[in-house]
């Protein structure tokens, strides 16, 4: 009787996916006690998709965004000629500079931007962008919705993922995961080090630049109030 009445307190009932829709064995009753997916919460993304017997739950605020299937790696791409791994890495590196650019120049501050070299359809290529504020992660999802690249509309969503040290594959970090590109957790493509140098260090020097503009106005002000009160003293 506490399942059941804990149960009808939740919202009002969602509609069924579609692969669930005719199943005899699924009531409504059922999809509003589905417990939350654990794979979507820490990744962001499930290889079930819609068809998930378990809660997708999208966050309705977050510091990060999600854009699916942006980054193709040509080792991946078999119709093209063999590639070595620097020119594999030159690539990604231009790829990974042209989006955190213009994202930090467009939305706001960049507190670290992630791309999925897994194989499996719902993390391949995947470009997570966590942003110092809230609010400039939902501007960049609006206008990034507009956007194509590289011939494609973009498609980007809120993500739950916040931490991600608990999406990432500790094996792949190892050179141990035995599951390859098509492992359920995240394969982050690391960029170059001097690349990672440039673009992190362009947020602390802006907040530098922020900080002694602070300096200086704080500065202003009190030699301001100082003349003013030497002002009323009647000294000059």
């Amino acid at each position: 009787m506490l399942y059941l009445k804990i149960c009808s307190q939740n919202l009002r009932p969602k509609k069924l996916p579609s692969a669930l829709e005719n199943d005899p064995h699924y009531n409504i009753t059922n999809l509003k006690c589905r417990v939350n997916c654990s794979f979507y919460f820490k990744i962001g993304a499930c290889r079930h998709g819609d068809k998930c017997s378990r809660l997708h739950n999208k966050p309705t605020f977050s510091q990060t965004i999600v854009m699916p299937n942006v980054y193709s790696n040509p080792q991946h791409n078999q119709t093209e000629s063999v590639i070595s791994d620097q020119e594999v890495q030159l690539h990604f590196d231009e790829f990974f500079e042209e989006i955190f650019v213009e994202m930090e120049d467009k939305y706001g501050e960049i507190e670290e931007m992630n791309v999925c070299d897994n194989l499996g359809d719902h993390l391949v290529g995947n470009v997570y962008v966590k942003f110092r504020k809230e609010e400039d992660a939902e501007k960049a999802m609006n206008a990034l919705n507009l956007r194509w690249f590289n011939g494609r509309p973009l498609t980007c969503d809120l993500s739950p993922v916040t931490d991600f040290r608990e999406a990432c594959c500790r094996q792949y970090e190892l050179g141990e995961c035995t599951r390859g590109g098509f492992c359920n957790f995240m394969h982050l493509k690391p960029i170059s080090r001097d690349l990672r140098k440039r673009l992190y260090g362009r947020s602390k020097k802006r907040s530098k630049s922020r900080s002694r503009s602070r300096d200086r106005s704080h500065r202003r002000r009190s030699r301001s109030r100082d003349r003013d009160r030497r002002g009323r003293s009647g000294r000059y």
